[in-house]
């Protein structure tokens, strides 16, 4: 399978993002992309103001994410992109959507919240409480999470284990002291401890760091992009994922298993 990544700086306005994604939809398309991976702020991001992305939010089945669909028909690339949704309690979800051929295919609600190095994501997000999300795509299975996901390893195992052999992370990974370094060992690990593929979209601009790239089951970098917008390519291989699984078989090796349940949050607090 053929991956794309695509990163670009997001702004406050919906429509001009669209455009950027559409025209991102349109190279990964012409390249024969199974799967396109966007950042996490696609639909639109507030870096001065964040409280206004309550209301900038959108349903599922509003402009934005029906914007997406209507371009993705007649195509079986999977796009996946980060959009922001009403939440129902005046915050919003954190959601990544996978549309293809002009439907929506799946949406995860980010699990694990930015409330670190000062930030808190949770004083305008709802944390997701489902399982997690994986979706077919071109005869692979993807598993979707976001940003500080990655951070935890029991997610990614988590998906692993629910049958993904590649992990889509689209991001806004803030810049900050040794923050790169962070990014690319925690997107390294998540392949290597999972011997899967990893495509992670990092959204780029005046505060986040870009950083797109693709890590294959054994921790290589494939390829990757620096600080400005541009699209990149990988292949995902069968063969390569096997012989990586037979070399390195820590899936079959390990003693313990991972529990799906999620804890409430006054026990993480």
């Amino acid at each position: 399978m053929r991956i794309a990544v695509g990163q670009f700086a997001s702004t406050e306005d919906w429509q001009t993002n669209l455009k950027t994604c559409m025209t991102l939809i349109d190279e990964a398309v012409g390249g024969g992309a199974g799967l396109l991976v966007l950042p996490e702020d696609s639909l639109a991001l507030f870096i001065d103001e964040p409280d206004r992305i309550a209301g900038a939010a959108q349903p599922l089945d509003g402009p934005f994410v029906t914007g997406l669909r209507a371009h993705s028909r007649g195509s079986r690339t999977t796009v996946v992109a980060g959009v922001h949704e009403p939440a129902g309690d005046g915050r919003v979800h954190n959601t990544l959507v996978a549309v293809r051929d002009g439907e929506l295919v799946a949406a995860y609600r980010k699990v694990h919240l930015y409330d670190a190095f000062g930030a808190r994501e949770s004083d305008r997000v709802t944390p997701g409480d489902g399982e997690p999300v994986v979706v077919d795509c071109d005869g692979w299975r993807v598993g979707l999470m976001t940003c500080y996901d990655v951070r935890f390893p029991e997610m990614a195992r988590l998906l692993v284990d629910a049958g993904a052999d590649v992990l889509a992370v689209p991001a806004a990974w803030v810049r900050g002291p040794a923050k790169e370094r962070h990014w690319e060992v925690m997107v390294t690990a998540r392949a290597l401890e999972n011997t899967c593929y990893v495509a992670a979209s990092g959204e780029c601009g005046r505060r986040n760091i870009g950083s797109s790239m693709v890590v294959d089951p054994l921790g290589t970098v494939r390829d990757r992009l620096g600080g400005r917008p541009g699209l990149l390519w990988a292949i995902a291989d069968r063969d390569e994922l096997a012989e990586a699984r037979r070399a390195l078989p820590v899936l079959a090796n390990r003693r313990f298993r991972v529990d799906p349940s999620i804890r409430p949050l006054k026990e993480t607090a």
